[in-house]
């Protein structure tokens, strides 16, 4: 049995370079701050628990970080026996190091697919995500070497989906994500192992109320990583486990490896296909506001951008809807995950469940950011029309699409405040295309894509800190769009439309948690959809454009939204 260790390489100092946000808007609002890069030492935080006091400086890595990987299998029922076995033979000789992170890889020689793996286990808490299928794959067994035993490095870009239970690490706060907190979690991420990753989400405005739905959730949940986890890949699958453990946080290697072996106990060998199941009968929708208040909402939203007096600032500001679904018996939350892989290749598709709370999942097109080293890549997504019943009439609308004065304001506001907020961290900015068509397989966006070189990889926060939120979900200028949200809707946002991916050790990837909803026993779903408002608006129809995007999950329901009205109409509108 053949294994490979990795070294811990050390993490380097921050920059002195500082970035310093607008005093006043710090003061008005207390999101996801522009922080100054110096902090003293910091009360460190794992798995719930702070070392309040300990003097330890939360940029100082675990003290082993190490892969070790195993020879490859036949199938998962033989991936979990090698794991158990070799999880109990580490749990009698224990590191003498305080901290670190040690992750078990067993590959295997057949393509599993993630969802039916996750949603053949009976543990929580459970993540998902996958990336769009467009990108590049390859076949786990171009890199693995069974003569010698040795399994090669497999690259991000490699990986379908990942789904996991448990959680070595978790961080969860009601407080902003900070500076602070991102290196909690860089600790335990090292660029050796791509595949170490920490998964999870944030709210939308950290600071507004959270309501019951959304209180397991925190300001943000991040698991680093799964205690058992499975990669697929085009082909092939890794089975993995992670140990973590840091004596300082009370978090002993003896208490890591009981949890693992509690999980582990738990897995499920078998994978069971998703079945043709009875849909549950929808007793009945309510919107959160409904359309007579949404047409308010959307009035006064039109009077502060049209105003011409001298505190009319507001240029752009995307209100959204919340749609709650009674249905007769429970909804499956990775049944509905499943289903929603046949809309097509384009979209990021994730689902995240804390314990004992209901599950976030989404179906989104927008990419935030991706980083590769220096190298950092946006998407600017705006403007929203309907596909054409035949190809013609798509490429009409199309024409029309690009045509359009109204559309393409709302997609350069979006387009170059990314753009400036890149110049910021970046030394060189580039937006290509100008402007291109994303079609999706129910409607079209205009889009662009912004690349930039970081100056450092310690940037990685400032990428996520200035980005979020983008106008395509917010508006324009932020603070006053996003206060006129707050004043203005009646349901708590959550998750939706904030930042959902990974962090990894030399590559990150967050999309926009738009097109998605909660879902759960009980609960059935609320399903969340958005809309630009901008100069020029129709509130009629911007309501049928929440129509159009809460179908994409609402249809799996059985909820049948779309009107004649809004496949007819000539007119652009505004995504969110």
């Amino acid at each position: 049995m053949a294994t490979r260790q990795i070294s811990s390489p050390a993490i380097p100092r921050p920059g002195s370079r500082r970035l310093h946000a607008s005093p006043a808007a710090a003061l008005r609002r207390n999101s996801i701050p522009t922080t100054i890069r110096s902090f003293s030492r910091w009360s460190l935080c794992m798995n719930g628990s702070k070392a309040a006091g300990s003097g330890r400086d939360c940029r100082i890595p675990v003290d082993i970080r190490q892969t070790r990987t195993f020879r490859a299998v036949r199938t998962p029922a033989e991936a979990l026996e090698q794991l158990r076995a070799v999880v109990l033979e580490l749990s009698s000789n224990p590191p003498s190091s305080p901290s670190g992170v040690i992750r078990l890889e067993v590959p295997i020689q057949q393509q599993v697919d993630a969802v039916s793996w996750l949603h053949s286990q009976p543990v929580v808490p459970c993540f998902y995500f996958s990336g769009r299928s467009s990108r590049d794959k390859i076949n786990a067994f171009d890199v693995y070497n069974g003569v010698n035993g040795e399994y090669k490095n497999v690259g991000e870009k490699s990986i379908i989906s990942v789904a996991g239970v448990g959680s070595a690490v978790y961080f969860q706060q009601p407080t902003p994500f900070s500076l602070e907190d991102w290196w909690c979690i860089r600790r335990f991420l090292y660029k050796e192992c791509p595949l170490v990753r920490a998964y999870g989400a944030m709210r939308f405005d950290p600071s507004t109320n959270v309501s019951f739905e959304w209180q397991s959730f925190g300001s943000f949940y991040f698991i680093i990583p799964q205690q058992v986890e499975i990669n697929e890949l085009k082909g092939s699958s890794i089975l993995a486990t992670t140990i973590a453990w840091d004596e300082s946080l009370l978090w002993s290697w003896e208490k890591a490896m009981g949890s693992i072996q509690a999980t582990l106990s738990q897995i499920s060998s078998s994978i069971s296909e998703f079945g043709k199941e009875e849909p549950a009968v929808v007793l009945g929708v309510n919107h959160m506001p409904d359309k007579a208040s949404w047409e308010v909402a959307v009035r006064n939203a039109l009077k502060a951008i049209n105003s011409t007096g001298f505190n009319s600032k507001l240029h752009k500001v995307v209100l959204a809807r919340s749609s709650r679904v009674h249905t007769n018996a429970s909804i499956d939350p990775l049944h509905l995950l499943a289903s929603l892989q046949k809309e097509g290749r384009h979209f990021y598709q994730f689902c995240i469940r804390p314990p004992q709370s209901p599950a976030f999942i989404g179906n989104t097109p927008e990419q935030l950011f991706h980083r590769l080293h220096l190298s950092v890549s946006s998407e600017a997504v705006a403007g929203t029309r309907p596909r054409g019943k035949f190809l013609e009439e798509d490429i009409q609308i199309e024409h029309d699409f690009l045509l359009s004065p109204k559309d393409h304001l709302e997609f350069e506001i979006v387009r170059e405040t990314i753009r400036r907020k890149l110049e910021m961290i970046c030394d060189q900015v580039i937006v290509e295309p100008e402007k291109m068509i994303l079609k999706l397989p129910r409607v079209q966006h205009l889009c662009a894509r912004i690349l930039g070189k970081l100056r450092s990889e310690e940037d990685e926060f400032d990428v996520l800190s200035h980005l979020h939120p983008t106008p395509a979900v917010c508006g324009f200028p932020t603070d006053e769009a996003r206060q006129f949200i707050e004043e203005t809707e009646i349901f708590d946002r959550g998750m939706y439309a904030g930042p959902v991916g990974w962090f990894g050790g030399r590559e990150t990837e967050f999309a926009v948690g738009i097109r998605s909803g909660l879902v759960d026993k009980g609960l059935g779903a609320l399903i969340y959809a958005g809309a630009g408002i901008v100069k020029g608006t129709v509130p009629s129809m911007e309501w049928e454009e929440l129509e159009l995007k809460a179908s994409q999950l609402l249809k799996f329901l059985g909820v049948n939204t779309l009107t004649t009205s809004y496949q007819k109409m000539d007119i652009g509108i505004r995504r969110a």
